[in-house]
């Protein structure tokens, strides 16, 4: 047995789980922050069968795909007069960061 750790970005957190639960895994949903733009993103954990593995990855694949944005820059530019003067950069979101794990047990009460 696998434990998948997808780290997903929140807009994309509702289809992923969807389509996940439409294929019979289960998931577990944790709201979580961090990453570059601190931005919200989720934590789900996927237990699954070793033959389904490759399944749910698909899965995560198709849904999770990275995606261009524009956002304000995160650090101050200080000029002569020290202002913090942001300014809009284009980055990449989305996609997963995924973590596969063994599991020495099961057990659900």
């Amino acid at each position: 047995m696998k434990l998948i750790i997808a780290i997903v970005q929140d807009e994309d957190a509702s289809r992923l789980i969807s389509n996940l639960m439409a294929e019979g895994f289960r998931v577990t949903k944790l709201a979580t922050t961090g990453g570059f733009l601190r931005s919200g993103n989720t934590t789900l954990l996927i237990g699954v069968e070793d033959e389904q593995l490759q399944k749910a990855m698909d899965i995560v694949e198709k849904v999770c795909k990275s995606r261009r944005q524009i956002a304000t820059s995160p650090a101050p530019i200080s000029g002569a007069t020290g202002v913090y003067v942001p300014y809009p950069i284009e980055v990449t979101v989305g996609g997963a960061t995924v973590f596969v794990l063994d599991v020495e047990q099961f057990a659900k009460f």
